[in-house]
Parts: C-alpha cells; sequence; structure tokens
C-alpha cells in the first residue's frame, strides 16, 4: 500500500489540467487529448489555429505572453499570427466538451469497481473515491481514504493524543514522557497506601501521613531504621540506648541535648580508651561523608531526571505550536480563498449594476492614455463592456473595442464591434438577431457625434443563436480615425472617452 502514489486532487473547486489517460474505458483517440499537457481535454478551449487545450494549460501558457503553437510547430503548418496563442484568441469549445464529458471512464484507484462518464466522473467520483490514496498528514504514509481515519485514531505513530488526566495534547510517541511529568498523573502513597493523588499534591500529602515511613532523626550518625512518622517517638524511646552509643562517638550532634532526659536513666557506657576513641571518630567521620555523598549522587540524579522529563515537555511544547502554526497558515489560506471569492462577486455585482436592459448603452471608459498605450504595445489590444439586453429577458450583448485598431484598421483607426452574447432566454427569442445596431462615439461638447449604423446579415454565425459564450464580433473596424483623437479634440475629455450602443427595438 504504502509504495504507491497519491492519487489526483479533485477538479471542482477550480481548473486543473487534464484528465489522466488510463480513465478512458474505450480506445484514445488523439483529438480527445490536450496539446499541452498530452492529457484528456478538461474544459476544452480552441485557439485560431484549431487546436485544442484544457482551459488552465492554455491559460498558463499565455500568462506570461504570446506563444507559438507547439502543435503547429510539430505539424509543420505553423502560421503567423494564426499560430501565436495569447490572451482573447481562443474560444471554449463546447462541443468538444461534450463529446469529451459522453466518453466512458473508470476510476484510476485499484480495486475500485466504478464506472460511468467522463462527466459523471468528475461531478460525483473524482476526489471521492473511498479508494484514492492520500498521505496521512501527520506520518506521510500513503493510505487509502476510507482507511485514514481509522489510521489516524488507532495506528498513527505521529497521532496526538490528550491526556486523560490533565487534558493537555501530546504525541503518542511521548506518552511515557509525558506520564513522569503529568501534574495530574495519579501516585500512590507508600505509607498509607492511598490511591490517586494527583502529583502536584503528593508531596504535600506525605508531609501529613502518619503512615509514611521516614528516616529516624539520628541517621546521620548510623542509625539505618526507617518508621513510621506516627511511630518515630516509640522508636527514639526504644533504641535510646544504640542512639547513646552512637552520639557518644559524636558529641557535636545537634540532636544531643533532645535526648539528655533519656540518657540521664541509663548507666554510662565504659570510657573508651584514646587509641580507640580517635579510631571512632575518624571512621564516623568517613562514614557521614559517605552518607553526604550518597544523598548529594541521589539529588544529581533526580534533578538529571527531572531536566530530562521538562525537556520531553519542551519539545511537546514545540510539537503543538507547529500545529498551531499549520492551522493559522490554513485558516489564512482560506481567508484568502474567500477574499477572492468576494472580488469575484463584486465583479459580478459591478456588471449588473452597469447592465441596461432598453437597448441603450453608454460605455465609459477612463484612463484612456494608458489603455491606448497597452493597446499599441500588444499588452491589451481589446477591451469588453459589459453586457446590456433589448429587455429583461432579450437579447443578450456587449461591445468589443480596439483601440488601436483591428484588421484593415490596425494602427490607424479606433475599431469598434458588436458581440451577441448567450443569455439566459436565447430559447424565447428569434433568430437570427436582426435589429439595426448604431454605434457611436460621443463628443462631450454635444455638437459634431461619430456616428456608424449596420443592419446584420442574416447569414453570418455572429447573428446566430450563440453555443458558445459569445460570438464573433461584427462591426466597424474603421469606426474612427486615431488621427482625430491625437489632435485637439473634445470626443476625449479628463482621459475619458463614452461610447454609445443603440438596438432598435421595432418588431420585438
Amino acid at each position: 500500500m504504502a509504495a504507491q502514489e497519491p492519487s489526483p486532487p479533485s477538479s471542482l473547486e477550480g481548473n486543473k489540467p487534464g484528465f489522466p489517460k488510463k480513465i478512458l474505458a474505450n480506445k484514445l483517440e488523439d483529438k480527445h487529448l490536450c496539446n499541452i499537457c498530452l492529457k484528456i481535454l478538461r474544459r476544452p478551449f480552441q485557439a485560431q489555429c484549431g487546436h485544442r487545450f484544457c482551459s488552465y494549460c492554455f491559460n498558463k501558457a499565455v500568462s506570461s505572453g504570446p506563444q507559438k503553437c507547439s502543435a503547429c510547430i510539430k505539424e509543420d503548418i505553423f502560421e503567423e499570427p494564426t499560430s501565436i496563442l495569447k490572451q482573447g484568441c481562443a474560444f471554449p469549445d463546447n462541443a468538444a466538451k461534450r463529446e469529451v464529458e459522453a466518453l466512458e471512464a473508470v476510476c484510476i484507484n485499484e480495486e475500485c469497481s466504478w464506472t460511468g462518464t467522463i462527466k459523471e466522473y468528475e461531478a460525483n467520483h473524482e476526489g471521492k473515491c473511498d479508494f484514492r490514496i492520500l498521505p496521512c498528514p501527520s506520518c506521510k504514509e500513503l493510505l487509502r481514504a476510507n482507511e485514514l481515519e481509522r489510521h489516524n485514531e488507532r495506528e498513527c505513530p505521529e497521532r496526538t493524543l490528550n491526556c486523560k488526566y490533565c487534558k493537555e495534547p501530546f504525541h503518542f510517541k511521548n506518552i511515557k514522557a509525558h506520564d513522569e511529568i503529568c501534574p495530574k498523573y495519579p501516585m500512590i502513597c507508600e505509607g498509607c497506601a492511598k490511591k490517586k493523588i494527583p502529583r502536584e499534591k503528593y508531596v504535600d500529602h506525605i508531609k501529613l501521613c502518619t503512615k509514611f515511613r521516614t528516616p529516624c532523626r539520628f541517621h546521620v550518625v548510623g542509625c539505618d531504621m526507617t518508621v513510621e512518622k506516627e511511630k518515630i517517638h516509640d522508636h527514639e524511646q526504644a533504641c535510646s540506648y544504640k542512639h547513646l552509643n552512637l552520639l557518644f562517638l559524636q558529641p557535636q550532634s545537634l540532636e544531643l541535648a533532645s535526648h539528655k532526659g533519656a540518657c540521664a536513666l541509663l548507666p554510662p557506657p565504659p570510657a573508651p580508651t584514646l587509641g580507640t576513641r580517635r579510631c571512632q571518630e575518624l571512621e564516623l567521620k568517613v562514614s557521614t561523608f559517605e552518607n553526604i555523598v550518597c544523598v548529594l549522587n541521589r539529588e544529581m540524579e533526580r534533578s538529571a531526571t527531572t531536566m530530562e522529563a521538562y525537556n520531553r515537555q519542551h519539545r511537546l511544547d514545540q510539537d503543538k505550536i507547529e500545529i498551531l502554526n499549520n492551522k493559522v497558515r490554513q485558516l489564512e489560506r482560506t481567508v484568502g480563498l474567500r477574499d477572492l471569492s468576494i472580488v469575484e462577486m463584486e465583479a459580478k455585482m459591478r456588471e449588473m449594476s452597469a447592465a441596461t436592459y432598453d437597448g441603450v448603452f453608454v460605455w465609459k471608459i477612463s484612463d484612456f492614455s494608458k489603455k491606448r498605450q497597452d493597446a499599441v504595445a500588444g499588452r491589451a489590444p481589446a477591451m469588453f463592456s459589459p453586457a446590456f439586453y433589448t429587455s429583461k429577458y432579450g437579447y443578450k450583448m456587449c461591445l468589443r473595442i480596439y483601440l488601436n485598431g483591428d484588421g484593415t484598421g490596425r494602427g490607424t483607426h479606433l475599431s469598434l464591434f458588436f458581440v451577441v452574447m448567450r443569455g439566459h432566454s436565447d430559447a424565447l427569442l428569434k433568430w437570427p438577431f436582426n435589429q439595426k445596431v448604431t454605434l457611436m462615439l460621443l463628443d462631450q461638447n454635444n455638437r459634431e457625434h461619430i456616428i456608424d449604423a449596420f443592419r446584420p446579415d442574416i447569414s453570418s454565425s455572429s447573428f446566430q443563436r450563440p453555443v458558445s459564450d459569445m460570438n464573433i464580433a461584427s462591426g466597424c473596424p474603421l469606426f474612427c480615425p486615431l488621427s482625430k483623437l491625437d489632435t485637439k479634440n473634445s470626443y476625449i475629455r479628463d482621459d475619458t472617452i463614452f461610447i454609445k450602443a443603440i438596438v432598435d427595438l421595432t418588431g420585438l
């Protein structure tokens, strides 16, 4: 399972390259392939040269500027400007899209028996298959989608658990390290055998517990007994003779005064010789220092253990910080996507607010000088106006303008065209479109407007019912000489021009 590669993501949330060839149930035909990614076409676009590309692949290719069509070069049919790919020179090929979407498809994920059409695959199965291979977000192991939840809950070595005592999160592999420092971990008193004492309260408990065994106060001079706190007084009385013998060898002991009363009742021990006494004093001092060194060693070991536990907790805290940072980055991406959606919605609202429904439309083009320079440089040769309508349920139209001319008017004239667009009510309208169209460049002194009018050629594909988002533009390539706009004139004021379109509603 781990040797498999991750499955490709779904495309419904945004444009992606073509479908993998493996999903096709029948024989693959070259006409169904994108000429860039060489995969099955997804949302196909057709360029002027006739070759087809995925929408994503085409937009990515021309995003950095015009490109030569590699398919034209390969087929030795390259011809300028037809074989130059650039923004605005391709259109959605809905016929090819329907043909591709109707192809029989199978799921590329092992052991999945799903079958259907490519359209059904994209809408209902791609990115949703229970057999697709996904990486575990924690340990990166590759698993089937239907096994990921169980893996995250029970098997992943990097999974995060919440301590059942203190509720703090930690990685599964650090469970022992956390138990050693958990402040709520239940302890058992060695004296009274009381259970479930939180570690943070354990020290306070043993200070008060009468059953807890503690060393005799004379352990510094040799008494090795550990006695329950409630019995320490009985022990000291019962062993008073032994303690006296120990204290006799260490008269400087701070505890001697508290035992004088008990010692007064006993006969004095025989007096040792001078040599024996000196040897005993030396032995006692050596033993005392040895006890001190042992105590210091135990404290060192305890400190080292505590330090290791704190280091482990530090690593746990760092892991938690990394998890929170990942969540913040994920939220930032989500906010970015929502901001993009808001921008798109605002653009649609501006388009709706600019629309008219009486066949008359006035198009304001500001920043004329900059847009004219962009057109001359080829960065943005054409501009589309917002859509307008003959009525609420009538024809949908827009204007297309070339500020540096197009076709026969390139470089000499401003070219203005009329475009019939696909609308929601096209099935109710009369086709082909046959209404007179008047185009005007308004004189802002209201003296001498530049006017041109035409009646549609009903045999032209430009005025048939649209099968894509918009038909081919038709209009006036020699609408207005550029020399007229370069000299002092009243058509440009405050770097702004106004274009007006009037559609004759007679007969509608």
